[in-house]
């Protein structure tokens, strides 16, 4: 995998990077997908994917941004992880679950992982992969888990995660495989 950019820099996310994150989630929905799922799958996976805000209050939600020079900042991806219940989905997602989850016998979640498509396979999930690993271990995690799209599973697999079980969410309309992974930290 690529090295990451010399001018990207990384952050704890707060609620005024919002309206940025959601466009790169947009985008990353819309065009990393492509030659994995179908137009319908695509636009059914918009109703299970998506920004969780209870990560951006937990502190546990990172932004990876390029400086354009002159103060500028791209959003070149984002992602986090939780110390709560729920796999993964938006804040609009239904079957939510934000009881905190116990590092002696439960696995961290890494949620709402995205790449800016501008960005693509240039390190950024990688560094946003041992960012959360970090953080959830300096919280007593000993195991992560995500739930992986398949245009994201190389990516994971290639940080160390193995498949737990293959699954199809069709609360969007269209059922959408996704692959749960987890990996010892």
């Amino acid at each position: 995998m690529a090295p990451v950019h010399p001018a990207l820099a990384h952050r704890v996310a707060t609620s005024d990077d919002i309206p940025a994150l959601e466009a790169v989630m947009d985008a990353a929905i819309g065009e990393l997908q492509q030659g994995f799922l179908t137009p319908a799958q695509i636009a059914s996976s918009r109703m299970v994917m998506g920004l969780d805000r209870q990560l951006i209050a937990d502190g546990t939600y990172f932004v990876v941004e390029e400086d354009g020079g002159s103060g500028d900042r791209r959003v070149a991806g984002c992602g986090g992880w939780s110390r709560r219940a729920t796999l993964y989905g938006g804040d609009h997602t239904p079957g939510r679950d934000a009881a905190l989850l116990d590092p002696a016998t439960d696995a961290a979640r890494v949620r709402a992982m995205y790449t800016n498509p501008a960005f693509a396979r240039r390190g950024v999930g990688r560094l946003i992969l041992s960012l959360c690993e970090a953080a959830a271990r300096g919280e007593g995690f000993t195991r992560l888990e995500l739930m992986a799209t398949l245009s994201g599973q190389p990516l994971y697999a290639a940080y160390g995660f193995e498949p737990i079980e293959a699954i199809e969410d069709d609360r969007g309309g269209v059922a959408v495989p996704l692959v749960r992974m987890g990996k010892r930290i």
